[in-house]
């Protein structure tokens, strides 16, 4: 029998000075192997994220006496600073943290929140139509920002070092520049006209209105300074004060509805994340408003419930096609009934329990596809960011960041240095008229005052009594299940590297059909499933950029990995002999 504990409530409301002198990285997988005996701390402390930078800062962070805590808040800064495209502090995210003092889960929900002037027909013109781009692009399209709030809410609640330390390396990048890469050139072309459109995001990102040439230096001063500010007088530096008056005078400006309220009043709130069991695993994951871990659950359920009336999978298609099904049905759910659970009524006890999961998965035909009808969901852009944390205690941090479509909306604010998020694209802007991804979604998401718009963040623990897995990955509306392809991929072993490279396919209601990466279905499974009724697309670009981290405890290592799709680093560091006593 599956057992799962939904819980839902909520429970409150390279640094500057060091060096990581000694420190042996390996772009993608980095290993340490010292007693084979079961320890409760980890033998080293690792860190696998987006970009090298991040990771260094991380790993520095930790060796520097800081915990996975502060890493964390370093690691998610110099994101937001060398990674525009994907996050940043005028964006949000979902921390999930595990403290190893007291075996606590919980999550930091940092996600943007609607302006309280927003309203449901907020895209709409005057005959009901949606306005194109209006939810996407420039200032209207913005939340209001939660990253700030969740740093300081992480280093002053969970982190051990004063918050200007952990602030440091993203500062001095900031300050000093970090140069362009392929990535970078390519998701700034893709957004070029709107960077263009606002003055101060193209004087940042852009070099004389075009996109920079490789190697090119982006310094960024302005957010340097707030970043300072944060570091200096914490929320108040980003909510309150000059910075506030200079974002919503610069939003309002150009066309946007923020105000002072809006900033002041945002607030961070601590959720208890979902938790299920499969096998001998337990799966940790995102509460709402992120959809993850309720279908991560439901998926892992309806496996189950097929593994127990059928058999372990005939075949590769037989395989597939059960995957197909189960995120066929856990996607209908996540558009059905998903949303801000402060704002709408989300039945999460419901839709965990292990007979809805026995009672889908009977719904499943082991031969025949079955139809989707027309409904889905929306979705993150394909460019969030994730990282993982482990440090020489045992505490870890899966995040999963987002400022939605690559550079968000394309706006700064003039004088703040700060790339304004378009996760307003998240909600159903009208139930039932597609997105920018040519998705739709229900009612629970419909756009309301200060609501928070429903994600599909999913960052994960995945544990066992000899393993612990910290892992999620950025890919929109596929994050779900390219997680639920690392958490099977884990629970059958071997290497990590190879979990994160593994080609992946992806199922999510509609449009019906199966979105697959090269090599991820053999031509004969093709032919098989195409039989059973299932429609087939083989995908434009790969997807995913995977960010994972193993405690081996029966082994006594640890190791990261880091998905060759990015250009991310995984690192591992062997914790100093006074490091992790209990």
């Amino acid at each position: 029998m599956l057992l799962f504990a939904s819980l839902l409530t909520p429970v409150s409301g390279m640094v500057d000075g060091l060096a990581a002198d000694g420190v042996s990285f390996d772009t993608q997988v980095s290993l340490t192997q010292l007693s084979p005996h079961l320890s409760p701390h980890p033998p080293a402390m690792a860190v696998a994220a987006a970009h090298p930078a991040a990771t260094d800062a991380g790993i520095a962070i930790m060796a520097a006496g800081g915990n996975a805590f502060d890493a964390a808040v370093a690691v998610s800064a110099v994101l937001a600073v060398v990674e525009p495209y994907s996050s940043g502090i005028g964006g949000g995210g979902f921390w999930l943290l595990h403290q190893a003092g007291n075996g606590r889960d919980l999550m930091i929900d940092g996600r943007e929140r609607a302006p309280l002037a927003a309203h449901r027909d907020l895209y709409l013109d005057a005959s009901g139509e949606l306005i194109v781009g209006a939810s996407l692009n420039g200032p209207l399209a913005a939340g209001i920002p939660g990253e700030p709030a969740a740093l300081v809410h992480i280093a002053e609640h969970y982190g051990r070092l004063p918050l200007a330390k952990s602030l440091a390396p993203a500062i001095r990048l900031a300050r000093e520049g970090f140069p362009v890469d392929e990535i970078y050139r390519r998701m700034a072309a893709w957004r070029l006209q709107v960077l263009r459109a606002s003055p101060a995001a193209a004087a940042q990102f852009l070099d004389d209105g075009e996109v920079p040439e490789l190697g090119t230096i982006i310094r960024q001063p302005d957010l340097a300074l707030v970043l300072e500010a944060i570091a200096a007088q914490g929320r108040a530096g980003f909510y309150a004060g000059p910075i506030a008056k200079a974002l919503v005078d610069g939003v309002r400006a150009a066309g946007g509805i923020w105000t002072l309220d809006d900033l002041s009043s945002y607030q961070v709130i601590e959720r208890a994340p979902i938790v299920g069991r499969y096998q001998d695993w337990e799966i940790v994951s995102a509460a709402p408003p992120s959809s993850g871990g309720v279908a991560l659950v439901q998926m892992l359920g309806m496996l189950e419930a097929l593994e127990a009336r059928l058999g372990p999978a005939s075949s590769d298609a037989d395989r597939v096609h059960r995957l197909v099904e189960v995120m066929r049905r856990a996607y209908r759910d996540r558009a059905l009934y998903l949303g801000d659970p402060d704002q709408v009524e989300v039945p999460v006890e419901r839709l965990t329990h292990p007979f809805y999961a026995a009672g889908l998965a009977r719904g499943i035909d082991p031969t025949q596809a079955s139809p989707s009808l027309p409904l889905a969901t929306e979705s993150e852009g394909p460019d969030t960011t994730h990282f993982s944390v482990l440090d020489a205690e045992g505490n870890r941090v899966s995040a999963t960041l987002s400022i939605n479509y690559p550079f968000g909306s394309g706006f700064v604010p003039p004088a703040t240095g700060v790339l304004l998020n378009d996760e307003m694209d998240d909600f159903s802007a009208q139930p039932g008229v597609p997105n920018a991804y040519g998705l739709v979604g229900g009612e629970a998401n419909a756009i309301a005052p200060g609501k928070r718009m429903l994600s599909s963040m999913s960052p994960t623990f995945a544990t066992s009594d000899e393993a612990v897995v910290i892992l999620g990955t950025p890919g929109g509306s596929r994050i779900i299940t390219m997680v639920l392809h690392g958490i099977l991929a884990a629970i059958e072993g071997g290497d990590p590297q190879d979990w994160v490279a593994a080609p992946r396919f992806h199922h999510q209601y509609l449009p019906d059909e199966i979105l697959f990466e090269a090599d991820a279905l053999q031509a004969a499974t093709q032919r098989e499933l195409v039989d059973r009724g299932h429609r087939l697309r083989p995908a434009a670009n790969d997807f995913g950029n995977m960010q994972l981290v193993v405690w081996d405890r029966a082994g006594g290592r640890v190791e990261a990995a880091s998905d060759p799709r990015g250009i991310g680093k995984a690192a591992v560091r062997v914790r100093p002999s006074s490091a992790g006593a209990p």
